[in-house]
């Protein structure tokens, strides 16, 4: 059974139509990434498959249990970790976890908490007031209190945002450490890099579609592939290559990046210049040029 299965569905605010047809699976025990531009409609995903509100259109199950019909077992067996911390800055982490634990009626709260807290490294500064927590620190407290109840699904919505670069690596463990235990956590986030070091799967969502799907090796291999031409001519501008040929240039046009799909064709066309070609080279595509062309291609209308 998948932790999550989005079939074909639909959502519109007005006559703004957000998601288009999404269908997505994410499997069970696995770390899945979402990423999309602002606006492209995360949030309103998230908000569907957490019960938060309920597709136009479509079917959506959680652990194999419709969202329409199931919404309170459904909540029984995730939690979300927002964007935005949500901590009383007032009471100390132990009070914030207490009122979370008594939120979800755990029976054995004290005993939770002891041991959510020593996972987390919690405990030095538990009887502390968040007031004086780090940012690095309020985000850990935060994900803890995700933990309590021992959901099946955390869903943790940009988790490093504002986090410096040692808390940031810490929160990477944690994470890791969450899906080892046979959690399935999906994840929302602004840098490419965390998606690529952290994802099983991937899902570039785009127009209200999943555009791209895989994991991060797959996804770059599988994405638009490119070349890096050098030459030796100066007058490169002046050149007539077919427009939208050229993804990238310096300024002199002496060094560009093309689709690798016009190699031959943009090849002839300089020898027939008598520009002397230095190297035609693959490049290497990371996740962060995917993202960038995925968009650009939209922007584009292509």
């Amino acid at each position: 059974m998948d932790a999550i299965t989005v079939k074909h569905v639909k959502k519109s605010f007005g006559d703004h139509s957000v998601l288009k047809d999404m269908n997505l699976t994410v499997k069970r025990g696995e770390i899945f990434t979402l990423l999309g531009e602002n606006g492209s409609g995360k949030s309103t995903l998230i908000n569907i498959l957490t019960t938060i509100s309920l597709a136009d259109d479509g079917d959506v199950q959680i652990l194999g249990h419709p969202v329409v019909s199931d919404a309170g077992l459904i909540r029984e067996n995730i939690s979300l970790n927002s964007q935005t911390v949500t901590l009383d800055e007032e009471f100390t982490g132990y009070q914030n976890l207490l009122i979370i634990a008594e939120l979800r009626s755990l029976k054995n709260a004290k005993a939770e908490i002891k041991q959510i807290s020593e996972r987390l490294d919690l405990t030095s500064f538990l009887n502390k007031k968040v007031g004086k927590y780090s940012g690095g620190m309020k985000r850990r407290l935060d994900i803890a209190m995700s933990l309590l109840g021992d959901p099946e699904i955390i869903f943790l919505d940009e988790p490093t945002t504002g986090v410096d670069p040692k808390n940031r690596v810490e929160l990477w463990n944690i994470i890791r450490e969450i899906r080892d235990s046979g959690k399935t956590v999906f994840l929302t986030t602004q840098y490419l890099d965390e998606a690529d070091k952290l994802s099983d799967h991937i899902g570039f969502l785009n127009d209200g579609k999943i555009v791209l799907y895989g994991t991060p090796d797959e996804i770059k291999q599988n994405a638009r592939q490119f070349v890096q031409i050098n030459v030796d001519s100066s007058n490169m501008n002046l050149i007539d290559l077919p427009e939208g040929m050229v993804v990238s240039k310096n300024n002199k046009g002496t060094n560009f990046i093309i689709d690798e799909r016009n190699t031959d064709m943009c090849i002839k066309i300089l020898i027939n210049e008598n520009v002397s070609i230095n190297s035609v080279v693959p490049q290497d595509n990371s996740l962060e040029e995917v993202f960038l062309d995925i968009t650009k291609l939209d922007s584009e209308g292509n």
